[in-house]
């Protein structure tokens, strides 16, 4: 992989980039729709393509690795040729994943011991065996495997949990130089910054984390609860260490205006599952703020959905319609939802890039913070 950072801007630490990979091209900032199961939820792959359009999407170790399972990915050809997609894909960990399921994993410093959620059979997650999921699963970045703590968290236990993630981080790189790339194409790896909202130990973790010399480096542990203002000062902690020629992601972040200030600090990459849960729960984003679809006034608003709006649902359909259908709890309305959401995210990040470009970010970001804070 080779990241060209092209543009910087002027009023802050946002940056315009490129990276390259075996797939193609990634232009930078970037969102990364969430394809949990081979699947972006309620949208086909040629709305993703023709509508949405992004340069890749995430995929979750957790949950491919118990379905369809390892076996069927390889026999497919891996993830891309399994579910139809020809452009770049992340996939996360399971670390998150893990921590999510507090009361049905063990964490030791072998790996993590866990009940599948689906039929509570156990499992066993290492460094070594992620390692060896992500190759066959064909992904064209990959993560480290790490520890992700919950907020709050107690400094004693944020310390021991980072020194264990950066030892699984260096035996998930000693173990891939032993595991070949599979389907014919390369695999870039990102290790993973922890620390908790600790300014000491996030300093410490990045350092480190700089040190592996890695293609990307990833921002984890800030999506788990803490505030807003917390997560933003860890993130330019963080990203004032991190080497300046190598992509950032942070990881399961997050809300319209998250994304923003994080580009602003420095930030490239992104995901999280808000634009399309919150689509399911009636929540549309727009520049001008959020929608709940689901209240009376917009009963008879025969309006479009957002004028303003990229893909095909914006305006082919109006909000009294797309109200109706969630009242008469027809999946349409969810998935119509889902592309303006993610339509919305991705002009996002693309105008944001366009703004670094022009020199015009700092204005732009600060403008349209304060337009989407707001209920209509």
């Amino acid at each position: 992989m080779q990241f060209k950072l092209l543009h910087k801007d002027s009023g802050s630490k946002a940056r315009a980039g490129e990276l390259l990979t075996d797939r193609g091209k990634i232009e930078t900032p970037i969102f990364m729709p969430v394809g949990t199961v081979a699947s972006v939820k309620g949208v086909h792959q040629r709305e993703l393509r023709e509508e949405i359009n992004p340069d890749v999407i995430l995929g979750n170790t957790y949950h491919l690795y118990l379905r369809p399972g390892m076996e069927i990915l390889e026999q497919a050809g891996g993830l891309h040729k399994f579910m139809g997609w020809d452009r770049n894909i992340l996939t996360d960990s399971g670390g998150y994943q893990v921590y999510s399921l507090s009361g049905n994993r063990k964490i030791k410093e072998e790996g993590v011991k866990f009940k599948s959620h689906i039929d509570g059979s156990s499992h066993f997650f290492s460094p070594e065996s992620v390692m060896e999921v992500q190759r066959t699963i064909g992904a064209d970045i990959i993560m480290a495997f790490d520890e992700c703590t919950p907020y709050p968290c107690d400094y004693n236990y944020a310390k021991r949990s980072m020194h264990m993630t950066h030892r699984w981080l260096d035996r998930c790189i000693a173990h891939l130089d032993k595991v070949p790339f599979k389907y014919g194409h390369s695999q870039s790896f990102f290790p993973i910054v922890q620390g908790s909202t600790y300014k000491d130990l996030r300093k410490q973790s990045a350092e480190y984390i700089a040190s592996v010399g890695a293609e990307g480096n990833a921002i984890g542990g800030l999506s788990v609860g803490e505030p807003a203002d917390e997560m933003y000062e860890m993130s330019e902690i963080v990203c004032d260490i991190l080497p300046e020629d190598k992509p950032r992601y942070l990881m399961g972040v997050g809300t319209p205006l998250n994304i923003l200030e994080n580009i602003a600090l420095g930030v490239d990459m992104f995901d999280c599952v808000m634009p399309t849960r919150n689509a399911r729960n009636g929540m549309l984003f727009t520049a001008h703020g959020t929608i709940n679809i689901k209240n009376k006034k917009w009963e008879n608003d025969f309006s479009a959905i957002d004028e303003m709006g990229i893909t095909f649902v914006d305006t082919e359909y109006s909000k009294a319609y797309l109200r109706h259908l969630f009242a008469a709890n027809e999946y349409l309305g969810k998935q119509i939802a889902t592309i303006h959401n993610l339509g919305f995210y991705l002009w996002l990040v693309r105008t944001a890039r366009e703004k670094i470009v022009a020199g015009q970010f700092y204005e732009w970001k600060t403008m349209m913070v304060k337009q989407m804070d707001k209920r209509l």
